[in-house]
């Protein structure tokens, strides 16, 4: 399997490169805006398997473990390589977060909330491009520098270029001799990579690894994060192989180009006009369409919602979601998990005893 660089690493790299690094909570927010400042976004999904008492004086015992980890991963100085922290409004217990951050646990860094409009009407492509202004002039404040139009442009194309290659690397999945763990190792990095680095890096796998796919029953995964990632490791060896995803860090923001000559409209209307979307208010039935459409086109057999625990507005719109993928005869089955714990023998087992289904 190909080397791929880790987070820290990479943030290494950049900052030695004279760049910044911010870090970025889930879901969406204008990769393009940060990069044409020179600075470089590292998500934060977690990371899994934190000692959460870092964060238990600070967070409710039912607020989702995501969020709890990320909280833990800054207090004991997993953050202390960025210069900003942005905190997207993706849920209320992000949401929360960002308020912590601003006025309770403050952190070294300044932070940035992001607030994310529920529609896709014209009305929401004006808010969220007025986000992306409010974010502009806060990193003009602290840098001192103010990106020209010609540069905000550049910086959206490479990232369009980038999306657009995540997109043909999903579709090349049919092509490629990788199993499921090495496919979304590779996907991931889109989370930390600078555009141009992982557009070299899916130009290479796509060269390299040309071949016959890992067989097996084929499944779609929905959800968060797939973490822990043993889980990908497991499915294989039960005899299943995810062909596509819905999963919030993965497929979910394969964004499309955007049409505006306006810069802050144009970032606005890229993720506006995303895929279907719980955290945006997307209309379940928008988003069940999408669904099927997926399967339609991928092939699989069902569909794995792999949840994690208290994770409302996924869990808010699941019993739908199934009910109307059983009517059209695509079966399915929910999976929740705390991403601090390991993968359990009876998640192995219902998702073992799922894919037995579809045999």
């Amino acid at each position: 399997m190909i080397d791929l660089p880790g987070r820290k690493t990479v943030c290494d790299k950049f900052r030695e490169g004279g760049g910044r690094v911010a870090a970025v909570m889930p879901i969406h927010y204008p990769r393009e805006l940060l990069r044409a400042f020179g600075v470089l976004p590292i998500e934060v999904w977690g990371p899994p398997g934190m000692d959460i008492s870092y964060s238990a004086a600070h967070l409710q015992p039912y607020v989702c473990s995501m969020v709890h980890n990320m909280l833990a991963f800054l207090k004991s100085g997993g953050l202390d390589c960025a210069d900003f922290i942005v905190v997207p409004h993706a849920c209320d217990s992000l949401q929360g977060l960002g308020s912590l951050l601003l006025d309770f646990v403050k952190p070294k860094q300044p932070v940035f909330p992001m607030y994310m409009p529920r529609g896709r009407r014209p009305e929401d492509v004006e808010f969220l491009a007025s986000e992306v202004e409010r974010m502009y002039e806060w990193l003009s404040e602290l840098t001192g520098f103010r990106p020209s139009r010609e540069l905000l442009m550049e910086s959206i194309r490479k990232e369009e270029e980038a999306d657009s290659m995540l997109s043909r690397f999903y579709e090349f999945r049919t092509e490629i001799s990788l199993s499921v763990r090495d496919f979304y190792r590779i996907i991931r990095t889109r989370q930390y990579l600078p555009a141009e680095e992982f557009i070299a890096l899916i130009k290479k796998v796509m060269d390299l690894y040309a071949g016959d796919p890992p067989e097996g029953i084929p499944i779609i995964m929905a959800g968060i994060v797939p973490e822990p990632m043993d889980v990908l490791d497991e499915i294989q060896a039960l005899g299943g192989v995810v062909v596509n995803d819905d999963f919030a860090c993965c497929g979910r923001r394969i964004y499309p180009e955007g049409k505006s000559d306006d810069p802050f409209v144009r970032m606005a209307e890229r993720i506006v006009y995303g895929p279907p979307d719980v955290v945006r208010g997307d209309l379940i039935e928008d988003r069940f369409r999408y669904m099927v459409d997926k399967v339609k086109t991928s092939g699989a057999s069902g569909v794995v919602f792999y949840t994690v625990k208290f994770c409302e507005p996924e869990l808010f719109d699941l019993p739908d979601m199934r009910r109307r993928l059983k009517e059209a005869g695509i079966p399915s089955v929910h999976v929740e998990v705390d991403i601090n714990d390991p993968l359990s023998h009876q998640t192995i087992t219902r998702i073992g005893a799922f894919l037995e289904v579809l045999e």
